[in-house]
């Protein structure tokens, strides 16, 4: 047990010595509600339309620039994120956490309290901290010989919270709360649940030596090991910032503009219409998840999950077209999609990286490409975001979503099965070397 443990409370040192199934039931809890309770302070002002507001007089929509203030922030934290949540240490993941969720919820009163312009300043503000709570949970996680599995439950949690937190400030503004004031109402309410949340979470154990064996040494990275990382595996690492660029940017707009889309369709505003899109997502993508942490040998672990995410892309192709040819209705089609989507986005919050890491034996932390790749995929989000309304105004959001559908489909399968051929190379060349020298 190290110091840092030995100074841990009781279920720190219960945790320790758990049965797998019980940590892995605490820790996916732990994780769980504390990103859940993050969306809290993210999501929630999406659920408000701002009809029939302009951003100074131009042809932005003002929801299309905070949701774009928002992503600078978010994207920005993300670049900065490559350095900070590599190198912060354990004794400050906590208070790094509670801080950056503090910030956030500042920025939402500023957004409720400031003139029209500068709510955009604010919702710039709220994105800022936040884009760097997903690397400090996951600092927790990875390493571990379970992680596909605790991935699997943190990954749930933005799938479902982003739906559950626009409801509930759906639910808000239906019951007399201001649009503008909306988003902090719904923070504060979770704000004290986020902060048992982070306790639970801190109380869990450094990785095991059985965990170190299992997969590859989680140490911090300086400037000069990320350099090395990026060297090891630049051609891949491209062909999934490029794929991960146009990826996170339909994700986003997918989960922005839900209302818009089902609008577009000929729905009502139904508040319940957006946990109906999103939970039969979440229960879907835990199982499939979970079942990569059944495959032991990281080699076939990594194709696994390449052919997990090629799946994606052909479900979304699919489903655009079963849809098109009026098979399925519009909500199973966002459903679909939406499934589709988060098969391919979901493992590049930890478990690609984690399969490549563990089976090409590169040490360091898994959170630098994690966020290397959230930084350009937020980037795309801005991008897009920005060429449908200045680009493709003439289109609605139903309309370019279905475009956008079938282009994400052909350009992911192609880059994934290129980047699967390249690190599937680099495992067998690891696993080559360890049989001529085992030592």
């Amino acid at each position: 047990m190290t110091e840092t443990q030995a100074s841990k409370g009781t279920i720190t040192k219960y945790l320790t010595n758990a049965p797998t199934g019980v940590f892995v039931l605490y820790a996916i809890f732990a994780a769980f509600s504390t990103y859940f309770c993050m969306y809290a302070f993210r999501k929630p002002f999406s659920a408000a339309k701002y009809e029939g507001l302009q951003f100074m007089d131009t042809d932005l929509q003002i929801k299309t620039v905070f949701v774009i203030s928002q992503i600078i922030g978010y994207c920005l934290s993300k670049y900065l994120g490559c350095k900070v949540c590599s190198e912060v240490s354990r004794s400050n993941q906590a208070k790094a956490l509670v801080g950056m969720i503090l910030m956030a919820l500042a920025a939402l009163i500023g957004f409720a309290i400031a003139p029209s312009n500068l709510k955009v300043v604010a919702m710039f503000f709220n994105g800022l901290p936040l884009g760097m709570i997903w690397g400090l949970v996951s600092r927790y996680l990875e390493g571990r010989k379970t992680a596909e599995l605790l991935f699997a439950g943190l990954s749930c949690s933005y799938i479902v919270a982003s739906s559950i937190v626009k409801t509930v400030g759906a639910w808000l503004m239906n019951a007399g709360v201001p649009e503008f004031w909306m988003p902090a109402a719904v923070g504060a309410i979770f704000l004290l649940p986020f902060c048992l949340s982070v306790f639970l979470l801190n109380q869990l154990p450094e990785p095991s030596d059985e965990d170190v064996a299992s997969r590859s040494e989680r140490t911090t990275m300086d400037g000069d090991e990320r350099m090395a990382f990026l060297k090891q595996f630049l051609p891949g690492m491209i062909m999934l910032l490029v794929l991960y660029f146009f990826l996170t940017a339909y994700r986003d707009f997918r989960d922005n503009y839900m209302p818009e889309v089902f609008t577009a369709m000929g729905y009502t505003d139904e508040p319940t219409l957006f946990s109906k899109a999103d939970l039969p997502i979440g229960l879907g993508i835990l199982i499939v998840m979970a079942a990569l942490n059944l495959v032991k040998d990281h080699q076939k672990g990594l194709k696994a999950v390449y052919g997990v995410m090629i799946a994606g892309m052909a479900l979304m192709a699919g489903a655009t077209l079963m849809h098109d040819l009026k098979m399925i209705s519009g909500l199973w089609w966002m459903i679909l999609i939406g499934f589709g989507a988060y098969l391919a986005y979901v493992p590049f919050g930890a478990v690609l990286f984690e399969r490549i890491m563990a089976s090409t034996k590169a040490v360091g932390t898994a959170v630098f490409a994690i966020y290397l790749s959230d930084a350009i995929g937020y980037t795309g989000s801005v991008g897009i975001q920005l060429y449908k309304d200045l680009g493709a105004a003439e289109l609605n959001y139903f309309q370019f979503l279905r475009i956008f559908t079938y282009s994400m489909a052909a350009i992911g399968t192609l880059l994934f099965i290129l980047s699967g051929i390249y690190f599937l190379k680099k495992a067998r060349e690891t696993k080559s070397l360890s049989i001529e020298d085992p030592a």
